[in-house]
């Protein structure tokens, strides 16, 4: 391979034999060397190739300045983040994760800790983003002796949450936001807390986040179900005066009108959490 740009003593620019921008890593790769020269193959570490060619152009100006051992520590995170969530990933996150880590860090050092309001709200509501955002913790704190404080798992966690949905950070977090003040919303009508491992509950945050998700979208279902929504309304009072709690917050803060279809689904699910309650 030949070298095509040098970024710095530890990274290069090479072409794979697809004609692919290929980012190749090494301590001292590119010491002495210049564009032109012969990559020496044996030094090399680590290879990256991003498909899209923006986010190549985004990793490989990242890379300049961010020092190898936090890449490293990123692909590592991001790799069993992979095998313990069991799909793919935007390869946003390599961007997103590598410069998350590598501006934490240096606000680290600076006596610079930022706190995460919601973190156990992200822990209950994405427990498996959750556990790889701990995981996260003790590769960073093993491989780069920097001890983190928990907040910091819950900002990670995000970062696994976005690349899951391709959105900007803001969104997992406008995401996990909505989905408390729900959640808060049928406590307080039902004064009463839920057992938070049952299949209803889990079924009902899953429901309440994919809503959320498609009021960030503006999104709607077709409003087809006003003979149902009426049948549940008289059925089931108390379920129904609570989804309109959380329809009237919904307007209030975000100004979307729940349909008819998404007031059945609140209602039903409402329903099955509370049926147990005397």
């Amino acid at each position: 391979m030949i070298i095509e740009r040098v970024l710095n003593n530890n990274t290069v620019i090479s072409s794979n034999s697809k004609g692919m921008d290929i980012l190749l890593m090494g301590k001292g790769i590119a010491f002495g060397k210049k564009r032109g020269s012969k990559v020496d193959m044996e030094s090399v570490e680590k290879t990256f190739v991003l498909q899209d060619k923006q986010n190549q152009n985004k990793f490989t100006e990242l890379l300049i300045n961010v020092p190898m051992e936090y890449v490293l520590v990123s692909e590592k995170i991001i790799n069993f983040g992979k095998i313990k969530l069991g799909k793919a990933l935007n390869e946003i996150i390599y961007i997103n994760l590598t410069d998350h880590i590598h501006s934490t860090i240096e606000r680290y050092q600076d006596g610079i800790v930022l706190r995460n309001p919601l973190v156990l709200d992200i822990a209950r509501f994405y427990p498996d983003e959750y556990s790889v955002g701990k995981k996260a913790l003790s590769i960073i704190k093993s491989d780069l002796n920097i001890d983190l404080e928990v907040d910091e798992a819950a900002f990670i966690t995000l970062h696994f949450i976005n690349a899951s949905y391709s959105r900007s950070n803001d969104y997992a977090y406008e995401i996990t936001n909505i989905t408390k003040m729900i959640d808060e919303i049928v406590k307080d009508h039902y004064n009463t807390e839920f057992d938070e491992s049952s299949l209803d509950y889990y079924r009902f945050i899953t429901h309440v986040k994919f809503f959320a998700q498609r009021l960030h979208a503006k999104e709607h279902y077709d409003d087809e179900d006003d003979e149902l929504l009426e049948t549940l309304k008289n059925k089931y009072k108390k379920e129904y005066d609570c989804s309109l709690k959380i329809r009237d917050y919904i307007i209030k803060d975000y100004q979307y009108e729940l349909s008819a279809t998404e007031l059945v689904y609140l209602t039903a699910h409402i329903r099955r959490i509370t049926k147990n309650l005397s």
